[in-house]
């Protein structure tokens, strides 16, 4: 006959019944490449009347927090192909959240209303910081530094700061004035800069490593790789990154009518639609599918809409010329064969494939690298820095951005913040931040969707699509309402962090919830630990994934 509790005083309740608070990691931040804490500023807004606060107060706490983290959200809010969006919990039920949308909007809210960036605290430090280059990492790495106290020096050869950002991303995409807004707020820190120096050249390394305490290097990739074709060398052939940077300068670059674009990337997609702006035929030649295209999926919509002609699986082996002028490009079908070191399918040619296609203009993207100039000796000779994780790259020297591999301007941003986090752990002798990457992240399926209403995503309003090129360099999307941005952030589930549904404090029998005297997003309620009768219904109806069993070992 079995026995019971009453019959065997060992039989327990099984302590995985037993609940705990804990915030975890939410899919999004976990996507995202600088742990954007997307679930805390969209929770203040989402929250702000539980938490006795209007409307602009929540939008202004918000900005805040967001850029904590992030200096530019006005400029990545409209230049991020958003990857945290990919692992919205919402994506599977009514649409992800718009949270590039979201970013955007709380960028150009803290614009209008002239919100200056938070310092950390008042102190001030006498350790000289030295910055080359003026791009997203720099330009994140030196805010860090001088919002901590540290006086803080940008090399830069251009005459104006922001790198790839200013030079090679088209109006249409980033208006010139919200960069110019997001930027001078950084050196409203009282950052200083030398325009139009060259380092490593005007001024040798060594020079530079005498006048600073530590040295960040933040050059960005601004060397087009060339194809190594027939026919290259010579008018008519331009890089992609050349193009664009010459027309963000008002330089006139002389394109025929009929423009072949070589490459997949986001550079690609600009040089092929700017193209299309100064009005040419144009025609993208990429050597892999369509799948495999590391473009953003919604530019590469767009440039189709534009009437861009898309050829995949197309290698160019030979520019064609008469003279000087450039009169076709051939190229060599391929087929998808074995998976390369990073898992894509190596492009492989199709035996006698070979076309010829007729172009005056031929627009090289295919990818760039840093100019070293005088800093050869710092990367002996590698085609990327290859620092540690947090960007160090030797004792009082460190570097982000492009230079250690291109990537999307957010991961720029974040390779820039977390040098200066280590930096500044470093000269204080004190311990490096761990980061949200060491919580644990919300696991699969602890989110309960179904608790959540049905609630459309928004949509962002656009530009119709035959106006684009009448007004070429004017913004396609505009900025969401605050109307609209209430009700996004609202759409979010605050995965793995409590949002005062109240659902553990009215199902507890044991009355082990008892609600704080002043809430604040993620903190509502307290769980009386001695009160927990180990029945675990909180855990199975904790919405959001906040509650979940103690560990054997700490009960």
């Amino acid at each position: 006959m079995p026995s019971n509790k009453a019959d065997n005083p060992e039989i327990v309740q099984p302590f995985w019944t037993h609940a705990q608070q804990l915030e975890k990691m939410p899919p999004c931040q976990a996507q995202c490449p600088n742990s954007g804490d997307i679930r805390g500023w969209l929770g203040i807004i989402a929250q702000h009347e539980k938490n006795g606060l209007s409307l602009d107060d929540a939008y202004d706490l918000a900005w805040e927090k967001l850029v904590d983290l992030n200096p530019f959200p006005a400029t990545v809010g409209r230049i991020c192909p958003h990857p945290c969006e990919s692992r919205c919990t919402r994506d599977g039920k009514d649409g992800s959240v718009s949270i590039n949308a979201m970013e955007r909007f709380l960028g150009d809210w803290g614009i209008t209303r002239g919100l200056a960036l938070p310092r950390t605290d008042g102190n001030r430090y006498s350790e000289s910081i030295g910055v080359i280059g003026s791009g997203p990492a720099s330009l994140s790495f030196a805010y860090q530094m001088a919002r901590r106290g540290y006086p803080v020096t940008i090399y830069e050869k251009d005459s104006l700061p922001g790198g790839m950002l200013r030079h090679a991303i088209p109006d249409y995409r980033l208006p010139r004035e919200i960069l110019d807004a997001e930027i001078q707020r950084i050196f409203d820190l009282r950052i200083s800069m030398v325009r139009g120096v060259e380092a490593g050249k005007e001024i040798p390394f060594e020079e530079l490593k005498k006048r600073h305490r530590l040295m960040f290097l933040g050059m960005g990739a601004q060397s087009a790789r060339k194809l190594e074709i027939e026919g290259e060398q010579g008018p008519g052939v331009i890089s992609g990154i050349e193009y664009l940077s010459q027309r963000k300068r008002g330089i006139q670059t002389r394109i025929g009518k009929r423009v072949v674009v070589i490459g997949g990337g986001n550079t690609a997609i600009d040089a092929a639609r700017s193209a299309r702006r100064d009005g040419a035929e144009v025609t993208i030649l990429y050597r892999r599918s369509l799948e495999e295209m590391p473009a953003a999926t919604h530019e590469v919509e767009d440039a189709v809409e534009e009437n861009i002609q898309l050829k995949f699986l197309a290698a160019p082996t030979r520019i064609l010329r008469d003279g000087l002028v450039v009169t076709g490009i051939e190229f060599q079908n391929m087929s998808l064969g074995e998976a390369d070191e990073h898992g894509r399918q190596r492009p492989v040619p199709i035996p006698g494939d070979i076309h010829v296609l007729e172009t005056d203009t031929v627009l090289v993207a295919v990818s760039q690298e840093p100019g070293w100039l005088g800093l050869n000796p710092e990367h002996e000779g590698k085609k990327w820095l290859h620092t540690k994780e947090d960007g160090k790259l030797e004792d009082d020297l460190w570097a982000g951005g492009d230079d250690r591999g291109p990537g999307i301007a957010s991961r720029a941003v974040a390779q820039g913040r977390l040098a200066a986090e280590a930096v500044h752990a470093e000269l204080r002798g004190e311990a490096k931040p761990d980061g949200w990457r060491m919580r644990p992240a919300v696991e699969t399926g602890s989110v309960k969707a179904d608790y959540y209403a049905k609630q459309a995503r928004g949509s962002q309003l656009r530009r119709p699509p035959e106006q684009w090129l009448e007004q070429p360099d004017l913004e396609i999307d505009n900025t969401i309402t605050s109307e609209q941005a209430r009700t996004e952030a609202q759409r979010c589930m605050s995965c793995g962090l409590c949002f005062g549904c109240e659902q553990c404090f009215m199902f507890c029998n044991a009355e082990g919830f008892t609600r704080t005297e002043e809430g604040e997003p993620g903190h509502y309620y307290t769980l009386a630990l001695d009160a927990c009768e180990g029945c675990g219904k909180c855990i199975e109806i904790c919405p959001c994934g906040y509650l979940e069993a103690r560990d054997k070992s700490i009960w």
